[in-house]
């Protein structure tokens, strides 16, 4: 049982949690909304074939029917939503420009398949065009990597319907769209960063400085030399217009640079008529980042005081027991044990994920590509997890006394669904207070590539169709990191909490962090990446911080019960919700 003090702590803790999600919402609304002058509104509307489409319009200021402004049409990429692409969308509305960020089919609230519809860009086009606020005469196109294969969806299907666009870490002639010419499209920007992943895909090299000397550059510039970065070319009112910027940054460092966002304000401000010319390099959209990683922060610490507090209840105190004497591995065996539990989730990432998406592809029941291959991936991890640590236990650990209360494995079924009730009743009090900061101020919990969304009804469905494998990934998880991993001090006493909370989160996102290091390094180097899979090293990104959490609360459950459960339960619920709600639909639900 908690001390009267410590309950307190934890109260506290609480109310700190709840107040950084509401100050962070605040300061996140403040900066989108320029302090309130720019509405945003969350819409709905009808595209192709009955599909349902999502976006967020952002209408600045003084914008009426009877005094219209130039409309953008703003795109986020493959398995991103709409509010990735809140950086571009606040600094246009600032500059007195109506924005419609879109969520493309299949992603965010549109509905699935993805890829279905040109992407969705013919129908975001459509409807930003029937908007009485909007001068159809300046209709800008701004896309980010698929977002930008979407706009140029729009622009075949509307070739006289927009005045010029911005393609960022994208290319013409991508599948669903067409070649570029001297001609078509109109007045275009090409923002490819000097370390973008994608540069074999979208323009057949290795490195994104040698697209200068391509082919399909050149054709689009018109011109039979290398294509200069940062010239005009070509002539902004016969909608011939072509310039290439190469900010310093990756692929998905696009939405977080301050220079990749100045250069389609720029092309904007070149070949739109009308806004308020406010200089490129003005720039706060930041602070939305911030804020909505202050608020990102409090509804995951959140997470700790709320479960503490759920087991000082009358209903789950009796799912705390005390901490099993740690018959953990010590030694060489230690070392060993930590070696392989850093190393096999790094040499099994891209191998697991692409080959689990040939082993299940796309369906009613999974119908998700990239949360198929993380599941593949995390089920397959747990295997090799358990498979080891049974070798462990019979061949050594069981010699020594170890039994499975040792690893806080109980089969007591009323505690297992004990422990799954009260990591429900955490998970849903987080849940609130992402729909509250939905609610107010029309933002989700978020940092760069990691952002916690809201669900629809259709992405609830899906996460209960993978929450299950993910479950049994994370009870074999928390038992070896708490059973077999477990330190103790010489006397035989737990190290203190935060000791193992951090030793654990080096465990289980450290091969990762190696991952990306030797990915990175080498493509800042000038090099392509060393281990190709562009898409999946994006995605490998977020699981640093996801993993350091999951490590988190395994441990912090653990010493708090005494079991697996618990942290298990609310790590799978927690998981399995953030991925869904992220990830694009491709089978058609």
């Amino acid at each position: 049982m908690f001390s009267q003090n410590n309950v307190r702590r934890l109260v506290y803790l609480l109310v700190l949690s709840i107040a950084l999600v509401l100050a962070g919402g605040f300061l996140a609304w403040w900066t989108q909304t320029s302090g309130g002058s720019i509405t945003i509104q969350d819409v709905r509307f009808t595209g192709t074939n009955g599909t349902q489409m999502s976006a967020l319009l952002y209408i600045p200021p003084g914008v009426t029917a009877e005094n219209k402004a130039p409309g953008i049409l703003a795109v986020h990429g493959y398995i991103n939503s709409r509010e990735t692409q809140a950086g571009f969308a606040i600094e246009f509305a600032r500059r007195g420009y109506v924005v419609l960020a879109l969520d493309q089919t299949g992603h965010g609230y549109s509905d699935p398949p993805a890829f279905a519809n040109g992407f969705g860009g013919p129908d975001g086009l459509r409807y930003l065009r029937s908007l009485d606020i909007v001068d159809t005469n300046n209709i800008g196109l701004e896309g980010h990597s698929m977002g930008g294969w979407t706009i140029l969806a729009a622009a075949i299907g509307a070739p006289d319907d927009y005045r010029s666009m911005v393609l960022e870490g994208s290319s013409t002639g991508a599948p669903f769209a067409a070649d570029g010419t001297a001609t078509w499209p109109r007045n275009v920007a090409m923002v490819f960063s000097e370390w973008d992943e994608f540069s074999s895909l979208m323009w057949g090299v290795d490195t994104p400085p040698q697209m200068v000397d391509t082919d399909k550059l050149k054709t689009l510039f018109d011109t039979t030399e290398s294509v200069e970065i940062g010239r005009l070319y070509g002539s902004i009112a016969d909608g011939t217009a072509r310039q290439l910027y190469m900010p310093r940054g990756t692929h998905p460092n696009d939405h977080i640079s301050t220079e990749a966002i100045g250069n389609a304000i720029e092309w904007m401000q070149l070949t739109l008529e009308g806004g308020n010319g406010l200089a490129p390099s003005d720039q706060t959209w930041y602070w939305k980042e911030i804020g909505t990683f202050i608020a990102l922060i409090g509804g995951i610490l959140f997470i700790f005081p709320a479960g503490a507090l759920l087991l000082q209840s009358n209903l789950f105190k009796d799912l705390q027991a005390p901490l099993p004497t740690s018959k953990g591995a010590t030694g060489m065996a230690w070392w060993v044990a930590a070696a392989l539990t850093i190393a096999i989730p790094a040499l099994s990432f891209f191998w697991l994920q692409n080959n689990g998406n040939q082993w299940l592809p796309a369906s009613a029941f999974f119908p998700q590509t990239i949360t198929t291959g993380i599941m593949v991936w995390a089920v397959g991890n747990g295997l090799i997890t358990l498979v080891l640590f049974l070798v462990w236990h019979f061949t050594s650990a069981q010699k020594a006394g170890a039994t499975k209360e040792s690893y806080g494995v109980s089969l007591n079924l009323r505690v297992i669904l004990k422990s799954l009730a009260l990591a429900v009743c955490v998970i849903f009090g987080v849940y609130m207070l992402l729909a509250i900061s939905d609610w107010m101020f029309k933002t989700d919990f978020r940092l760069w590539v990691v952002a916690l969304k809201p669900m629809n009804f259709l992405q609830f469905h899906i996460m209960l169709a993978y929450l299950i494998p993910f479950t049994l990934y994370f009870l074999v998880a928390s038992t070896a990191i708490n059973g077999q991993l477990r330190q103790a001090n010489a006397d035989g006493s737990p190290v203190p909490l935060w000791r193992a909370m951090l030793a654990n989160a080096a465990l289980m996102a450290g091969g990762i962090v190696i991952l990306l290091i030797i990915q990175y390094s080498v493509l800042m180097s000038g090099n392509p990446l060393p281990l190709g899979e562009p898409l999946l090293t994006i995605v490998a990104i977020q699981f640093v911080p996801l993993l350091a959490v999951v490590a988190f609360i395994l441990t912090y459950f653990f010493r708090k019960t005494g079991r697996i459960y618990v942290g298990a339960f609310i790590c799978a619920l927690f998981i399995t919700w953030y991925i869904v709600a992220g990830q694009a639909i491709q089978f058609a639900m």
